[in-house]
């Protein structure tokens, strides 16, 4: 029997059939992402196999500690499906010269899209107005008046890529467009403001597309809530650490802010219960990239990576070490 000299990967989160296929195309795959409740046998087999895994296969929602990598010694390389790579632990694989990778720029458009998107669903009720329409209401009178999107001022927490595409897509509609980052930035035309809470107190909406991970936890707190104010909208397309959920709850539960759109949360698929009843509340399930031709360029960017690796070319998107 001929020897599978094929590199060993293992896949620590449920990716897309089209992706799996080609990884188990060229890759022997070792698939933990459902490890938590597999067989014992399983677990034998990955332990097993853990000495030879050279190279991790995850998404932008997996967990990678310094813990497991403990368990590969054999690894070489982390290659993350997604943007946003906060639980990866990047110190812990820098330390071993081992390399991440994620999928930037692939994705921009689809989020930033899905921002502006629901900016607009909350602002003019659209959910709401297709309930309305569904359930007769109509019938028995006109629909409660929503609130113009033209010409109001947007704050936009984070001005890199999907910030800045958020932004030119804000200019059709003429709004007054004002950001926070941590400094200024010189290539973009825009108002800056030191913190969140400063911008929220001038804006009527605030998008948060800021990166996830302990320096952005908790981010948007009832501080900033406050001052967004009852006629302002929070609209998140980033990650639901970010917002500080129990204060979100609050601030539209009493008033404090107008409304939400929301397309991530703390703990996923999980969503405060509180939210389902709200009718100033806009849901939908971590979908900004969930396009099929975003995905799939993202499943080839992440492939891409993984066998330039294997194949001695330099990486395509290493993040920072």
């Amino acid at each position: 029997m001929k020897q599978d000299d094929r590199p060993e990967v293992l896949v620590v989160a449920a990716l897309m059939p089209w992706l799996m296929e080609r990884l188990h195309a060229g890759y022997r795959v070792h698939d933990r992402s459902h490890l938590d409740t597999a067989s014992e046998e399983a677990r034998t087999a990955f332990e097993a196999a853990a000495p030879r895994i050279r190279a991790i296969v995850a998404n932008g929602e997996a967990k990678v500690p310094r813990a497991l990598l403990e368990r590969l010694p054999a690894a070489e390389m982390i290659s993350v499906f997604g943007v946003g790579y906060d639980g990866v632990d990047v110190p812990a694989a820098s330390e071993r010269g081992m390399p991440v990778t994620n999928t930037p720029d692939v994705l921009t458009d689809d989020v930033a899209d899905l921002g502006i998107a629901l900016l607009l669903a909350i602002a003019r009720r659209v959910p709401q107005a297709d309930r309305f329409v569904r359930e007769g209401k109509w019938l028995k009178g006109p629909h409660p008046l929503a609130r113009k999107v033209t010409g109001a001022r947007l704050g936009i927490v984070g001005m890199g890529r999907i910030g800045q595409a958020i932004a030119r897509r804000a200019q059709a509609f003429d709004m007054q467009i004002a950001y926070t980052t941590r400094t200024p930035r010189d290539d973009v035309p825009y108002r800056h403001y030191p913190d969140a809470a400063a911008l929220a107190a001038e804006v009527d909406f605030l998008i948060v597309i800021t990166p996830g991970g302990e320096a952005t936890r908790g981010l948007i707190d009832a501080r900033v809530l406050a001052a967004l104010g009852p006629d302002g909208y929070l609209v998140n397309v980033a990650r639901g650490t970010v917002v500080d959920q129990p204060a979100l709850v609050a601030a539209l539960r009493e008033g404090t802010i107008a409304g939400a759109a929301l397309d991530v949360f703390i703990d996923e698929p999980n969503v405060p219960p509180e939210l389902f009843a709200m009718e100033n509340v806009v849901l939908t399930p971590h979908m900004a990239s969930g396009t099929r031709q975003t995905r799939e360029a993202m499943a080839q960017l992440t492939l891409d990576n993984l066998d330039a690796h294997f194949a001695g070319r330099p990486l395509l998107t290493p993040v920072p070490g």
